[in-house]
This record gives C-alpha cells, structure tokens and sequence, in this order.
C-alpha cells in the first residue's frame, strides 16, 4: 500500500519537535507501539510519499509518484493546509480543490484501474482549537509558530470578527469534505470515511505536545484504528 497528503500522514510532531515521525504514521509506520493500516492490512510493503505542508495542488504530483510503486491501495488524506492558510481570504477555493483531487485520483486511474483508494476526511479544525485554546502552552506555541492562523490566530478572542472567522474555516472545511465524498463516490474502487476523521473527538493525548494541532502517536493510532475499520467494513 502507499500513502498520499500532508504533515499528517507524515506523523509531523508525533516524536520530536518540527520533524516527520513516518514510523508512526497512522498509515504506513512500522513501529509496532502505533498499528497502523499496513500493518493491520499485513501489507507486504508500504510507501509513504505524503509530504508536510502539501496542499490538494500538490496532490497530482504525488498521485504521479505513487503509480510507479503499483500499490494495490492508496490512502489519502489531504485539505487541512488547504483551509489553515495565514488569512480566511487565502483559502484554498472550494472549486480548485475539487480539480486538484479529482486529477489526482484521474492519474492513479490512468495507470492503475484495479487499486483501492481511502479518502480519510480532512479533521475538524474548530475542534482541535477548542481542545487547545485553554491551554496557555498551546496558545503560546500556536502565536509563536504560526499554526494554522486562519483558525488559531488569537485564541482567547470571543469576539463577533473571532467567531465569524473560525466559523468560515470549519464551513470550508465542511465543503472540502463534501468533495472528498462526491469525487470519492465516484469512483467504484474508492471508500471514503464518511466523515470519521472530521467527527472524530481529539483529546489533549490525542494531539502533540509539541504544537498542540497535528496527532499525537496516541492521535495516529486511532486514525489508523479509523482508517482500518471502514476499510473492512462490509
């Protein structure tokens, strides 16, 4: 099996500080503290090529790298940089993320008809802001690195503007789901999460201890525990 999308797929922060942690990928890791989907699937081999920081445009370009492996499943999970972009205004549109990850699952068609593709839902941002706005170490950390501003950008506001804004991020969100789903539906060979990673409750050792937002080895293990139970699901 191989594995596309971003820092999460990644396993960005799960081990150390401002680094990817693969062997604990809720995907393709190896390290059997964290189960992960090849290793629940008992694939033979597994490749992760999902970058941190990519968004649905660099979606294709992977696509086309995963081809030349042949996996007989590809994961994807992509769209959370997508919508943590510095300002609302500087989100992905709704319209070209449709494009990127229907050209993408176009390319692993063209050359590959017979894999099985997992499209995990991108999580819900509002979320994992709410889970971490009351710690002072997690809001430090967000301000000081940046982490997704156009959700986490002044925390402890309770203004109208503050709410408004994180409201515009979850709906983007929502309809970046809503593509998943329909490009998903689509394809006779693809099976979406219907929304598990989205509607999936993060606790605080969930989340890294490090920045507060992506998974934890704890967070990987139930996404690939996600992952796993809608692959097998009659």
């Amino acid at each position: 099996m191989a594995a596309i999308g971003d820092s999460i797929t990644r396993a960005f922060d799960a081990c150390s500080v401002l680094s990817d942690c693969p062997e604990v990928s809720w995907a393709t890791g190896t390290d059997p503290k964290v189960p992960s989907l090849a290793q629940q699937l008992a694939a033979e081999e597994s490749w992760n090529l999902a970058e941190s920081g990519a968004q649905a445009s660099d979606l294709p370009s992977q696509a086309r790298a995963v081809t030349a492996h042949e996996p007989e499943l590809v994961t994807i999970m992509v769209g959370a940089n997508d919508a943590c972009a510095p300002d609302v205004a500087l989100m992905t549109e709704t319209e070209d993320f449709r494009a990127d990850i229907e050209r993408a699952v176009e390319i692993i068609r063209e050359s590959l008809p017979d894999t099985q593709l997992y499209v995990a839902s991108v999580p819900d941002l509002l979320r994992l802001w709410s889970e971490g706005s009351g710690s002072a170490l997690a809001r430090t950390v967000w301000g000081v690195a940046a982490v997704c501003p156009s959700m986490l950008a002044d925390p402890v506001a309770v203004t109208t503007e503050a709410g408004e804004r994180r409201d515009s991020v979850r709906e983007r969100v929502v309809e970046y789901n809503a593509v998943l789903e329909s490009v998903c539906a689509a394809d006779v060979l693809c099976r979406y999460d219907g929304g598990a990673v989205f509607d999936y409750a993060f606790t605080p050792d969930d989340l890294s201890k490090w920045d507060w937002f992506h998974p934890s080895a704890q967070g990987q293990a139930a996404l690939a525990a996600l992952a796993h139970e809608r692959i097998t699901m009659e």
